[in-house]
């Protein structure tokens, strides 16, 4: 499963019908989970290049219907990497606020900044599809937003280092309703059910012309879409991550070369480590010293065992107490018969 196979050519025009929508695979489950593994391994040591350099950034746009897998990618894909170097930013309907500025604005302010890997779930897109589907704004209006698009994302990756992977999760929509289903019957997914779901459904074939527009006009050399078959959600989510790890590996990313001098750390560190090790065996000396030996320990028992010894032989025994007693009795018998 080669990334590339995904991507659409510039300039080509897209035709949905042609892409399937279930993923083709002779893996077994445990196969593609150990190739998961493995991409999820590279992945990890890719961004930590990409956040160490701190000079380029990756941009990850996810679009596609509901219960195509945006969030399942998410959470499959982005799991081995580190959240320090990774944010979600979802575009969900403008306030008020957003729809004061252009349909740009708000999208500018999520953009990654360097060294950061930033996933669009939903994105700028959703002004050229679910914008032109409801016919929220007239028709040559959202027209000109495909230049626009264009020209903001190479704003993006000339001006700021960013790679743009564009990911389109291509779902059919007999997999669609049965995900509905499974929403219903599954109480730990109820709260994931909309009233927009099935009125949504209905404009499918208009949704699919909005989006082979846009496939065909903002697919561009700097900034590429690749359609996915989202049937699957295993072959679903090797494909994101292997085009996701493509991209990196093309960044060309490189640890930072150190920016102190390192023979002179490594003498602090030494000195450290030496005055450590000093201090460490003057608290074993003094330690020791307080302990008593063995010697000492004997001649303590000794001198105790005398002072008992002592203490018994001055302590009177019950007949020498009783001695002055009889002789008291025999002086008074004396002076009796004395008397008599």
């Amino acid at each position: 499963m080669k990334a590339d196979k995904f991507r659409v050519k510039p300039s080509s025009k897209v035709n949905l019908n042609k892409f399937a929508t279930r993923g083709k695979s002779d893996q077994s489950k445990e196969a593609l989970l150990a190739d998961m593994l493995e991409v999820g391994a590279e992945l990890a040591a890719l961004q930590l290049k990409l956040y160490a350099e701190d000079k380029q950034s990756l941009l990850v746009v996810l679009q596609g219907m509901d219960a195509a897998g945006k969030d399942g990618v998410i959470r499959q894909v982005m799991q081995p990497l580190n959240t320090q170097g990774v944010r979600v930013s979802c575009f969900k309907q403008p306030s008020t606020l957003e729809l004061s500025h252009d349909f740009l604005w708000r999208v500018h302010a999520q953009a990654p900044e360097r060294g950061e890997i930033v996933i669009f779930n939903r994105s700028h897109y959703e002004d050229v599809l679910v914008v032109r589907t409801h016919k929220l704004v007239p028709k040559a209006v959202w027209k000109q937003r495909y230049e626009h698009i264009n020209a903001f994302e190479k704003l993006l990756v000339e001006q700021n280092n960013t790679r743009i992977v564009k990911i389109f999760l291509h779902m059919s929509p007999e997999e669609q309703l049965e995900r509905f289903r499974e929403r219903l019957e599954n109480p730990e997914k109820n709260w994931k059910i909309s009233d927009s779901d099935y009125s949504e459904r209905e404009l499918w074939p208009d949704y699919m012309a909005a989006y082979e527009d846009a496939l065909s006009r903002t697919s561009t050399p700097w900034a590429p879409w690749h359609i996915v078959p989202a049937d699957d959600n295993r072959t679903r989510n090797l494909a994101v991550a292997k085009i996701v790890r493509h991209a990196l590996r093309e960044m060309n990313l490189r640890m930072p070369e150190p920016s102190v001098d390192l023979e002179a750390i490594r003498a602090k560190y030494h000195t450290a480590a030496n005055i450590a090790a000093s201090a460490k065996s003057k608290v074993t000396a003094g330690v020791k010293a307080k302990a008593p030996t063995k010697t000492s320990a004997q001649a303590t028992t000794k001198i105790a065992t005398k002072a008992n010894a002592s203490t018994t032989a001055k302590a009177p025994t019950k007949a020498s107490a009783s001695q002055p007693r009889a002789a008291t009795k025999r002086v008074a018998t004396r002076k009796t018969k004395v008397s008599s």
